[in-house]
């Protein structure tokens, strides 16, 4: 019987990534508020401004596609897709569940999915990716648009990340990673381990061969390459928001590596550029894809310039020539044999589709009944899921649906139609992170209510603080929120449309464990009920 309900959930997993994948990979959305691409040649950093913590990038002919951490969000392990390593579209998920099935059912922050490589070998992609409390996974296809295999746990334990493979020469696989020292007791070093033929199996104890501890404290993220006779590891040290790019190089896989900083943050504002992958145009151009944490909009992705000198790289514009770089805030588009059209990740939906876009995820695994995009077409059915009763902030609500802060500055606003069936249903717009924020519609025994709620995180054991309250006469509302400079945020409310009432209670955003805060959407009960009621979402824009 556990064999069945495991071919059931590897085919469900095929399915499900498969149909994401095909229906968003010929998407053209433009953003309103974040376009890197000047149009004029140039390009802006950061080129992704969006939470796309721990990137991995590769080319396969005239296509690179990206990958990042996902940590708890649902589906997992997003997979974008560019032609000139500026202009990125979402194109799907290689993950459609978090495992295992019924630990991810919960709210996990901070856990799930840390830092994945992706790899191109004998003409199938492999992506690496660390459960740090699990260990380490393999999930591979033949096509990046899926199926995905299920993911196989090629070495078990805890606190191993961040891990990247090799292939040699003459075939033999190894692969890289690091430690966190919240689960494994040790960090600041780099460990490298042997794979088996197949490389879905690590088959040794490993060697150190590198420790962080004197110069390039908490160094981590290693990505392994090899050029010119040369083994590289490119790893980030020294913490997400001041650190360094530090690259190991060796003649022998094992060591001794030589050390050298390539890129810091120099005379920017690009603080602590941390964790990414170096990458070749079809021209023989060199770039370097890297992250920078920005507190509540996450860790938005950089593309940087890069050449070599002595066989060492140098990344980002050596100003003062002594082989280590700073960043570029603005610089020529990579050369990759054309001119491609402006395109962004998508950010704005109007739920025309069968299927959801491809930039929301849940808080946790979701169930079937949690939402539709059949039961009133055009629009997004969410119904009012019973919380656990252990469950006092918003923060822990399974069931929310959201995106990343796609911008420093933006508006997000929706028209939804409230359908209570009982009293304490609620739903609305929230702004998710360690602290929340929702603007939220509530039935009460005599009407529909809107009230702002505010979660904090120094106080959740005592719940939702609830700060405003209007009794409205319509069960159709427009919700807004305008996020500003420092992520503060103003919340707003129509019912016509038209004429919008400011909340006068502002709102100042806060990241989540590992990741930026988003925007999102949801509906939730207090109590059962054998006749969930339920909210339509007609539309949810970004301007």
């Amino acid at each position: 019987m556990k064999q069945f309900a495991g071919i059931i959930i590897s085919t469900l997993f095929a399915i499900t990534v498969t149909a994401q994948v095909k229906r968003k990979t010929h998407s053209s959305y433009i953003s309103k508020v974040w376009v890197a691409d000047n149009g004029d040649g140039t390009y802006k950093n950061p080129v992704i401004h969006a939470d796309y913590s721990d990137p991995d990038v590769i080319r396969v002919g005239d296509d690179y596609y990206l990958i990042a951490s996902s940590f708890d969000a649902v589906p997992c392990l997003p997979i974008l897709h560019s032609k000139d390593l500026v202009n990125w579209t979402i194109i799907g998920h290689a993950l459609a569940r978090q495992i295992p099935i019924d630990h991810f059912s919960s709210v996990q922050h901070g856990n799930g999915v840390w830092a994945p490589s992706i790899r191109y070998h004998n003409n199938e992609f492999y992506i690496y990716y660390p459960d740090p409390d699990q260990g380490i996974y393999l999930t591979k296809a033949k096509n990046i648009n899926g199926p995905w295999s299920e993911p196989v746990l090629i070495q078990s334990g805890k606190g191993l990340i961040d891990p990247c493979p090799l292939w040699d020469d003459i075939g033999n696989a190894y692969l890289v990673h690091a430690f966190a020292g919240s689960r494994a007791g040790i960090k600041s070093v780099i460990i490298i381990k042997k794979l088996n033929e197949t490389a879905d199996k690590v088959i040794d104890t490993g060697i150190i061969v590198y420790d962080g501890h004197k110069d390039d404290p908490t160094i981590e993220g290693p990505k392994f390459y090899k050029r010119n006779g040369y083994y590289y590891i490119f790893a980030p040290a020294g913490g997400v928001t001041m650190g360094w790019q530090t690259v190991l190089r060796s003649k022998n896989i094992y060591g001794p590596y030589e050390r050298k900083i390539v890129m810091d943050k120099g005379s920017t504002n690009i603080n602590g550029p941390h964790q990414g992958a170096w990458i070749q145009t079809q021209t023989g151009e060199d770039w370097f894809i890297h992250f920078q944490d920005k507190g509540a909009y996450g860790r938005v992705v950089h593309l940087q310039p890069m050449r070599w000198k002595n066989d060492w790289p140098i990344i980002g514009i050596d100003k003062d020539t002594n082989g280590k770089g700073e960043p570029v805030l603005v610089y020529k588009k990579p050369d990759v044999g054309k001119t491609y059209p402006i395109i962004t990740p998508q950010e704005s939906d109007e739920f025309n589709d069968t299927t959801l876009g491809l930039q929301w995820q849940w808080q946790a695994n979701p169930n079937t009944d949690w939402f539709s995009l059949l039961a009133n077409k055009g629009s997004l059915r969410l119904f009012a899921v019973k919380i656990a009763d252990s469950i006092k902030s918003d923060w822990h609500i399974p069931n929310i649906l959201s995106q990343k802060f796609p911008a420093e500055e933006f508006i997000a606003t929706t028209k939804l139609i409230f359908h209570p069936s009982t009293v304490d249903e609620r739903t609305g717009l929230i702004i998710l992170g360690s602290d929340c924020a929702s603007l939220s519609l509530i039935k009460k025994n005599d009407g529909i209510y809107l009230d702002l709620i505010i979660s904090k995180k120094e106080d959740l054991k005592n719940g939702n603080i609830w700060i405003d309250e209007n009794k409205i006469d319509t069960s159709t509302v427009y919700l807004k929120v305008t996020i500003s400079k420092d992520a503060v945020c103003t919340f707003s409310y129509s019912e016509d449309g038209i004429t919008y009432k400011p909340i006068k209670q502002t709102f100042t955003a806060k990241p989540g464990t590992w990741i930026g805060a988003k925007v999102g959407l949801f509906c939730t009960s207090t109590t059962q009920s054998n006749d969930k009621g339920y909210v339509d979402i007609d539309w949810f824009r970004i301007e």
